[in-house]
């Protein structure tokens, strides 16, 4: 026998089932992600039009079946339009969605990575911030609470805590001035400004709430950039379709 639950979450991505239904991805605080049809969504007079859309966020009232979830009713609290009437944060926010999707598992813990997608399009929705900060913000403290980041509190080969200006991407974290110096011209090692390390720790460190409260100079970004980059590239090993569109400007 089924069972009705109620679960928390945001819309991942949508896909068109049939003639009138859709299937929805959904990351949710009480299931991790996870996959339900919405029947009759397509239909213009349909209740769930809207809460069937990639970016909304709220309550879904599920029936669980032997194989599957139906959505049959939906609170939504936010739909980030705001977000979507900016072309750029648009694009982010898709990468962001599509991000969550890969990394996260059905029937999993993902409270942390869902407050973190949450807060991150909150971000990109407002003028406040600068989209490429918070994608650097994003894809750090993701890989952070997936316990893949990288180790930027001491020194990978002497375990020195001060003066670690410089970023090992094979190493996956920091070396000190001394110990970074003494490896020469090697791909994948950056030097980096101290306040770009401050940034850094200060991303892995702190709470998803308090994330969004500071902005960074040009340089520490430029830097940011370099380094996750390099970092995404080495350790994730997976190319996005949205975060292609987004570096070619489509």
């Amino acid at each position: 026998m089924g069972q009705n639950i109620v679960v928390t979450g945001i819309v991942l991505s949508v896909m068109p089932v049939g003639e009138y239904d859709k299937r929805i991805t959904l990351l949710t605080k009480e299931r991790g992600k996870l996959n339900a049809f919405a029947r009759g969504a397509r239909r213009q007079n349909s209740q769930l039009l809207a809460a069937a859309s990639p970016f909304a966020f709220g309550e879904f009232e599920l029936f669980e079946g032997r194989n599957s979830y139906t959505v049959y009713k939906a609170t939504i609290r936010n739909y980030f339009r705001e977000l979507l009437e900016d072309l750029d944060a648009t694009y982010y926010g898709c990468y962001f969605l599509e991000f969550a999707a890969y990394y996260c598992q059905e029937n999993n813990d993902e409270r942390e990575l869902l407050k973190l997608l949450y807060q991150s399009l909150r971000a990109l929705a407002s003028s406040a911030y600068d989209n490429r900060l918070v994608r650097c913000i994003f894809e750090l403290k993701a890989l952070a609470v997936n316990g893949e980041g990288p180790n930027v509190f001491s020194c990978l080969k002497c375990g020195k805590k001060e003066e670690l200006t410089w970023f090992f991407t094979e190493r996956g974290g920091t070396f000190c001035e001394s110990c970074g110096s003494g490896q020469g011209a090697r791909a994948g090692l950056f030097h980096m400004e101290e306040s770009t390390r401050y940034a850094m720790q200060y991303i892995i460190s702190s709470r998803v709430e308090k994330l969004y409260t500071f902005s960074v100079s040009v340089k520490v970004l430029e830097e940011l950039e370099t380094i996750l980059k390099s970092y995404m590239e080495r350790y994730l090993g997976h190319r996005f379709k949205s975060l292609e569109m987004l570096e070619s400007g489509i």
